[in-house]
């Protein structure tokens, strides 16, 4: 049965692999997600330390059915709808801050 992994800078996901019969297959998370990462570690001044390295961690194995390919993709689409989402303002516009929920792990 495949399994799934997430890695997380704190609570930002960057990068999504599933493991099945073979080597794991894996994507990185659009551009715009690693921005993000570099700007909330610019902004609190981790850019480049040992602090901003121990920040990055992958989530446990989950257990999932169905086709490894297509488990990469539903999990990378649902990341992306989940950080849609929390960018938007409760009436559906741009946050103006959109790092604001970036400070609490995911874990």
């Amino acid at each position: 049965m495949p399994q799934i992994q997430i890695l997380y800078w704190r609570n930002i996901p960057a990068q999504v692999r599933v493991f099945a019969e073979r080597r794991p297959i894996s994507a990185q998370l659009p551009e715009r997600f690693q921005l993000h990462i570099d700007r909330v570690a610019m902004r609190e001044g981790l850019a480049g330390t040992d602090e901003y390295l121990a920040q990055w961690q992958w989530s446990d194995k989950q257990e999932c059915d169905g086709d490894p390919h297509e488990i990469l993709r539903q999990t990378i689409d649902t990341l992306i709808r989940e950080q849609d989402v929390r960018e938007q303002d409760p009436d559906g516009n741009p946050a103006d801050n959109p790092d604001a929920s970036d400070n609490t792990p995911n874990d």
